[in-house]
């Protein structure tokens, strides 16, 4: 597989990898920051993580083996030389025609620097709606960063470069980024702008299933993120204090991947007056009550989300086979139950709640604060 190919088969297989993992965040801030979900937008960003991975790919990989890497006298090299290749161009391919000119290594290595290059403008300008001289100032500090990672070794990592550093290539990475930005309008016409999705960010939308499910999957996946995070935490205390780390039962292990994000996710939001959860907010939902009150709301908090993560818990540390199943039966009744129930959800069922859109009852005054931000 030549040099130049396998990095893109990285760029698509990891930027997948990361697109996935990203996936609901990615969706949540998409839907919390205009309102609405699109398609295009969804698929932008998918772009992106491909894009974001294959240049990681093409700039710093592949990492040789520090016993191998020989270094020469003096250290690292950087060639300072602004437009040093039009005479490695001259030399590589002197005696040539025109078409061995063009298709010699040192003019395509020219031309594939400037091509890497053109998606960031492009993406910086019209899917991200910076202005050209931001997208490329940020091209150009993207290379920057780039070639001064390659100088010092992936920042002192390796004992001199393995990569030369070279200011030509910031030198042609930011033509790149000028030319994707100038033709980004043409490129990426169809991409709904942010200006626009502003614009229309404060109107109120139907309450559907999926738009019920979309919070829920929020709800859930930070609820794995922060219990993730904290037991991440917790075992890398216990390494830096020199202690043997727990077996996977460990009780307190189970508290901080169910009890306490539990808390943090469905109990916490309970405290508000909206009593919306996380992924409620994001896709602009709340509950409404005929009577609204705490109890109300800690009901509707405790009969699914705060039942799994409390089932969660006891299947965890209680040595009963019966209990392993029920978390995931909570979870899929409570998913079931959102389209049989017109769209209310068990929770809503049980506490007496109508889910309805966050923006219904402030519609003029978010829209308005949307048409400011959008100026």
């Amino acid at each position: 597989m030549g040099d130049w190919v396998w990095p893109a088969y990285v760029g698509i297989l990891g930027g997948a990898i990361a697109f996935v993992l990203f996936m609901v965040p990615i969706v949540a801030i998409q839907y919390r920051m205009y309102g609405r979900f699109t398609w295009l937008r969804f698929f932008g960003a998918a772009g992106l993580s491909v894009y974001g991975v294959a240049l990681v790919a093409y700039t710093l990989l592949p990492l040789p083996d520090p016993a191998d890497l020989q270094c020469p006298p003096g250290g690292s090299v950087f060639q300072g030389v602004p437009f040093n290749f039009i005479s490695d161009i001259q030399r590589e391919t002197a005696g040539l025609g025109i078409t061995g000119t063009l298709t010699s290594r040192a003019t395509l290595q020219v031309a594939f620097n400037v091509i890497l290059f053109i998606p960031w403008g492009v993406i910086a300008r019209r899917y991200l709606s910076w202005s050209i001289p931001v997208a490329v100032l940020s091209g150009a500090a993207a290379s920057v960063l780039i070639e001064l990672t390659q100088f010092t070794g992936l920042w002192g990592l390796y004992d001199c470069a393995y990569r030369v550093g070279d200011v030509d290539d910031l030198i042609t990475n930011t033509l790149g980024a000028l030319i994707g930005a100038l033709f980004a309008p043409l490129l990426l016409w169809f991409m709904p702008q942010r200006k626009e999705l502003l614009a229309t960010r404060g109107r109120s939308r139907p309450v559907t299933v999926w738009r019920r499910w979309l919070g829920m999957v929020i709800d859930y996946a930070a609820l794995s993120f922060l219990g993730a995070v904290f037991v991440i935490l917790y075992r890398i205390g216990l390494m830096a204090l020199g202690m043997e780390l727990p077996d996977d039962e460990d009780p307190v292990s189970q508290v901080l991947i169910y009890l306490i994000p539990g808390f943090l996710v469905f109990y916490l939001p309970a405290f508000y007056p909206s009593g919306a959860s996380l992924g409620q907010r994001a896709v602009w939902l709340k509950p409404e009550w005929p009577a609204a009150g705490a109890s109300r709301r800690f009901l509707r908090a405790s009969v699914t989300g705060g039942l799994y993560t409390v089932l969660g818990f006891l299947a965890a540390v209680v040595p009963v086979t019966v209990l392993d199943p029920l978390p995931a039966l909570v979870l899929f009744a409570a998913f079931i139950a959102v389209p049989l129930t017109k769209k209310r959800g068990l929770s809503g069922v049980l506490s007496g709640a109508e889910m309805v859109d966050a923006r219904a009852a402030g519609d003029d005054q978010v829209r308005s604060s949307s048409t400011i931000r959008a100026t």
